[in-house]
């Protein structure tokens, strides 16, 4: 009698899987951004929001959590139902990095969340100041061990991927670089275009027009490949540096737990959206290299990441205030 009960049971727990996919959503979503509104984040989310209620039937309301470098709003998202209706826009920082710089984080990246879809990453490009008088990265490496911590670097804050990637760069090239953080990109630009900064490992949509008008020099960019917008910039692995890759990469996540089927879900209707001219087009115009990666591959790459920027904050003693 129980092994029959025991069987049953299972054969309903199977055909309730699917029949999940097919019920859900019966009621709004939420989607989490951890950041004000106006940044890339939000303006990706409501994009992905506003498609994704038509595609789903249901109204997906972004919702602004704002604090704590984004960590905030994904610990709410990480202590949620598991059942697709509380979504977070996740970003390397919250779902990678903080892990490591924060010893109190309240979720882990990968114990916590179910990763949906990566949809889009950008690479930083190492820009120099041309009175630096180097004009690829064997130069810079060169005049940095010329002059051991006389070669700055400037970034929007202490633990940002600009730091790090700072740090990540001088054990790889076993230089000594001296990292100048700032509160923001604004007055870090401004006293780079002065020469006040010698080099920083740049946002490429706020130097292009820099790097274009010759204020400054790029001389590789952090992406495995060549990026669209400066074709004749070397990747990091092209100068040398063999496996270099540092990007800024932003995705959805739900909570961990999340029905397999209903995750499946969000990632087809995602990367739909995601193909569509008019949004593939927006954001690639801004620098941004737009993916569709599903749960397969999205899920070792945040554990590999997550791995990878602990290494870095150990390496370079990086530490929060």
């Amino acid at each position: 009698m129980s092994l029959k009960f025991g069987r049953r049971a299972l054969g309903l727990s199977v055909l309730a899987t699917p029949a999940l996919a097919q019920s859900w959503p019966e009621k709004p979503i939420r989607l989490v951004v951890p950041f004000p509104p106006g940044g890339s984040t939000d303006v990706l989310a409501r994009r992905i929001g506003e498609k994704l209620s038509t595609a789903l039937g249901q109204t997906v309301l972004v919702e602004n959590r704002p604090g704590a470098g984004g960590t905030t709003g994904a610990d709410m998202v990480a202590k949620s139902p598991a059942d697709g209706y509380t979504l977070l826009m996740g970003v390397t920082g919250s779902n990678a990095i903080a892990v490591s710089l924060f010893r109190a984080l309240p979720y882990h990246p990968v114990r916590d969340f179910a990763p949906v879809t990566r949809v889009i990453s950008a690479p930083l490009v190492l820009v120099a100041h041309p009175s630096m008088n180097v004009t690829d990265v064997a130069g810079y490496v060169a005049a940095a061990k010329a002059q051991p911590n006389g070669v700055t670097y400037g970034t929007p804050g202490n633990g940002t991927s600009m730091h790090l990637t700072g740090v990540m760069f001088a054990n790889a090239t076993g230089t000594q670089l001296t990292h100048v953080p700032y509160r923001g990109t604004a007055q870090m630009t401004t006293d780079l275009i002065a020469a006040r900064l010698l080099s920083s490992f740049a946002d490429m949509l706020v130097t292009m027009p820099l790097i274009r008008d010759g204020q400054l020099r790029a001389l590789a960019v952090t992406s495995p490949e060549r990026h669209h917008m400066l074709p004749d910039v070397p990747t990091m692995q092209e100068a040398g540096l063999a496996g270099f890759t540092a990007t800024s990469w932003q995705g959805v996540f739900a909570p961990a737990g999340t029905p397999a089927p209903v995750v499946a879900k969000l990632h087809t209707e995602i990367a739909k959206i995601m193909t569509l001219p008019e949004v593939k087009d927006s954001f690639a115009s801004q620098g941004f290299i737009v993916e569709a990666v599903g749960p397969a591959e999205f899920t070792p790459f945040v554990a590999a990441e997550t791995a990878k920027w602990a290494e870095v904050v150990r390496a370079g003693n990086v530490t929060m205030d």
